[in-house]
């Protein structure tokens, strides 16, 4: 049965790149497939606020790697800053079509790659796809982007039907939208019927991601390596085989194939960073120095440019320094040294740096036994930390930036088979700061539905920490825990109990209207008991 030609009369289009002659070519391709309401804008800073206050259908980002500002760091930015809706499709357009390129647009994940200058046929045969698919699950993208994930998986059955060329993909996009709740059984069953049927390469990732969650390497690990047989350049799967690597502790194995990743995709910051982490802990610093040293340059203009490579990359430095000679110890001393200004110098005004960069310096002293600069360097980060707004804990920075393991980061929470959570939050502080503690409710939440339940409860708790009195906090824990009473019977009695401690909580204050309904909410939904209560989000949690 042929489809139905595409509407494009009530689509809203942006259009953004930088040549004007591009623009034009384009925006009387766009008129003649019926489009009406096009917006066209050339690539600066401002264009990331368009994209984060228009409401668009189709957005068109040109990227030309010898702009001052290329499409490549906009559509990175607008991944990282949650701007890219479900419901919008990003269709990504370059005339550099070498492979670093096009892997590093990839690991943004636009709808799809273009190679300009391309043909109206070729235009519209790519947007016609992509808006039948968009039309078909409009409810599921719907519901995503308003963050209902649990919505979002019922309307995948619900709203597609069998019969439609679409429903493959509405089942595949289920089981990766369970994943991203913390249902990593479900998901896997799910993924796995499907990935077998359409040999689906994100069906297979997410299946994978699925399996080493649930601790079941071995089947993990084989099937990246099939993917990556059919996929060479499925960036995605080396990740996650070097995640497995690390995991079993084989910690050169890691190294190997992240630097196998880096090779065939140098553009990605993230992944340079998680190289040079593992480089160090195997102590091959010339792999570190040079991961470190590519994130800094690759982050001039990235929008994960942050001090962090250049204190990482000064640890390096001070690893060198074990059984230097004395003369080559002052020359590494004074790169070291030489970095730390550098990253204070581009970061001027972050407190946090200084106590860090402090407490290296304090660390490198330590090191060649000056125990008299050791002892200065430590004061100064004393005095720098006291003088931040929320003060870092000196020994665990301490251990940080000297890329040693800090035993609170270290501790796995303990997961359900289908919500992975930890039964307790951590302890982190005491200090009353109720402005902190909404910040930490919002990171909290962002864990939530990220599928991140274990770092959720973690943050959540300790938004209870700097403020017992955040209603929003404890609501939300109380429905953490009576999600995982109901996704873990074994531990269903105990986890029940925390959900009455923190509805009693809420009692005594005074809640918002949107707090009430939710309370009231939760405590229906308490007396129908744990084995009552329908699967999935129990409602969006509250910010």
């Amino acid at each position: 049965m042929p489809r139905q030609s595409v509407d494009y009369s009530n689509k809203r289009v942006l259009l953004i790149d930088s040549s004007g002659n591009m623009r034009s070519t384009i925006y009387y391709m766009l008129r003649s497939l019926g489009v009406v309401n096009i917006r066209a804008a050339t690539i600066s800073e401002r264009v990331i606020d368009i994209i984060a206050e228009e409401s668009c259908d189709i957005i068109l980002l040109g990227h030309n790697s010898s702009d001052s500002i290329s499409g490549m760091q906009i559509l990175e930015e607008a991944r990282y800053r949650g701007y890219m809706k479900a419901s919008a499709s990003w269709v990504f357009m370059t005339s550099d079509a070498s492979q670093e390129v096009v892997l590093h647009a990839i690991d943004s994940r636009p709808d799809a790659v273009l190679t300009k200058p391309f043909s109206i046929e070729e235009l519209k045969l790519r947007l016609d796809g992509l808006m039948r698919r968009k039309d078909a699950l409009k409810p599921v993208d719907e519901a995503i982007d308003i963050g209902d994930l649990r919505g979002a998986v019922i309307a995948c059955d619900h709203s597609v039907p069998r019969q439609s060329p679409d429903y493959e993909f509405a089942q595949i996009l289920k089981g990766r939208l369970l994943y991203r709740m913390g249902l990593f059984a479900e998901a896997r069953d799910q993924l796995e019927t499907w990935y077998w049927k359409s040999d689906d390469k994100e069906a297979g990732i997410y299946l994978a991601e699925s399996l080493i969650e649930l601790g079941e390497f071995d089947r993990a690990d084989e099937l990246l390596r099939e993917l990556m047989s059919h996929y060479p350049l499925l960036i995605a799967a080396y990740d996650l085989l070097a995640k497995i690597a690390e995991k079993r502790g084989n910690m050169d194995q890691a190294q190997e194939i992240l630097a196998e990743a880096t090779s065939r995709s140098p553009m990605g910051i993230p992944r340079q960073m998680e190289l040079g982490r593992v480089a160090t802990y195997t102590r091959s610093l010339d792999v570190a120095q040079h991961a470190y040293r590519k994130s800094i340059q690759l982050g001039r203009k990235s929008c994960h440019r942050a001090p962090e490579p250049f204190l990482r990359l000064a640890n390096v430095k001070r690893l060198e320094l074990e059984g230097a000679d004395p003369r080559v110890q002052v020359q590494i001393r004074n790169d070291l040294d030489a970095l730390l200004n550098t990253a204070m110098f581009q970061f001027q005004g972050d407190q946090e740096l200084k106590v860090k960069s402090a407490l290296m310096r304090n660390q490198a002293a330590l090191d060649v036994g000056d125990s008299e600069e050791a002892r200065r360097f430590m004061r100064e980060a004393e005095n720098l930390n006291s003088e931040m707004e929320t003060p870092l804990d000196l020994e665990r920075a301490r251990l940080e930036v000297s890329a040693d393991k800090v035993p609170l980061l270290e501790v796995e929470p303990v997961r359900s088979q289908s919500a992975g959570a930890s039964t307790a939050p951590a302890t982190v502080s005491s200090k009353h700061d109720p402005d902190m503690s909404q910040k930490v409710n919002r990171l909290g939440v962002k864990h939530y539905l990220a599928g991140k339940t274990g770092q959720a409860v973690r943050y959540l708790g300790l938004a209870i920490e700097y403020d017992p009195s955040n209603g929003l906090a404890l609501l939300n824990l109380a429905q953490l825990f009576l999600e995982m009473a109901r996704d873990d019977p074994a531990k269903s009695e105990e986890r029940m109990k925390m959900v009455g401690r923190y509805i009693r909580l809420t009692d005594r204050l005074v809640l918002s209207d949107i707090a009430k309904t939710k309370q009231l909410r939760l405590q229906s939904l308490i007396k129908k008991g744990p084995e009552n209560i329908p699967e999935g989000s129990l409602g969006v949690l509250l910010r």
